[in-house]
């Protein structure tokens, strides 16, 4: 048993909350994290376990196949106003101190995003599993025996047909992860004044269950392909998949013991007196 823990989204959340109030300081940063750990892991540990925290390697396997992968994501940075350097300097230190403090496996590996690592461990888990995120490509893998909680919306993430969610996934694409849908080439989205061009609900059901040949000419089955390999969490290279069974198996934690000394060497009097809590 365990909870996967989507642990950017957890960090870069906290850190989106303490820039509202103007405090984007490591040790402001480090007090909302831990506090969330702590939070979800007294809320879901007796039924799923201790906390796996899954984390996003700088670089992605899937941008060596499609380069346009995230790249509108630059733009979108830019024009947030965040300081992305410093979040990420915050998030790296975090990492850190939790792999060599805390209980708890920490998880990164070479070229594998935490939605490699989240669906692997699934994949290999004999008893339930929840994951923490808040990610909606995390609902193709309900049709295994796992549930999903969404910290952002405070509540879980069901779905009524994983496999039609993935088959959305794919035809439609993902314009968040600069993904195009089918009827779209590889530069729609980086592209100065280009748009996707429409698919309709009615063709998505029509199109389900059905082979791809069956609706697809030749550029619309090469992008069918592209969207899956990059979309479907059951097509991560193997080699990939090898490396995290590896880390995860091999992964040493903290010692409990030695908590209360992180605690007073960071300051952390708020969150002391909940020290067994973690």
């Amino acid at each position: 048993m365990a909870q996967l823990v989507d642990f950017s989204q957890i960090v870069i959340g906290s850190y989106m909350m303490a820039a509202k109030h103007a405090s984007t300081d490591i040790d402001v940063i480090r007090s909302a994290v831990l506090n969330t750990l702590r939070i979800y892991r007294i809320k879901f540990a007796n039924e799923y376990g201790e906390l796996v925290l899954c984390c996003d390697d700088r670089h992605t396997w899937r941008k060596e196949i499609f380069p346009n992968y995230k790249a509108s994501r630059k733009k979108t940075k830019k024009a947030s106003g965040i300081d992305w350097q410093n979040l990420y300097d915050c998030l790296n230190q975090l990492r850190e101190e939790l792999r060599e403090w805390f209980p708890y496996k920490v998880i990164q590996v070479e070229k594998a995003e935490a939605d490699d690592i989240i669906a692997t461990l699934v994949d290999l888990a004999t008893e339930r599993t929840l994951i923490l995120s808040s990610d909606k490509d995390f609902v193709q893998l309900q049709q295994f025996n796992i549930r999903q909680y969404s910290p952002m919306q405070k509540k879980y993430v069901d779905s009524e047909s994983a496999k039609r969610s993935l088959h959305e996934k794919i035809i439609r694409g993902d314009v968040g992860d600069g993904i195009p849908n089918i009827m779209s080439d590889d530069n729609v989205f980086v592209d100065e004044g280009r748009r996707q061009k429409p698919i309709t609900q009615k063709k998505v059901d029509a199109w389900y269950e059905l082979d791809p040949k069956m609706y697809c000419n030749e550029e619309m089955l090469r992008n069918y392909n592209r969207n899956k390999q990059l979309v479907d969490l059951g097509e991560i290279p193997e080699s990939i998949r090898l490396n995290i069974i590896n880390q995860f198996e091999n992964a040493k934690v903290g010692d409990r013991k030695r908590l209360l000394t992180y605690f007073v060497n960071h300051r952390l009097k708020n969150l002391t007196e909940n020290l067994s809590e973690f």
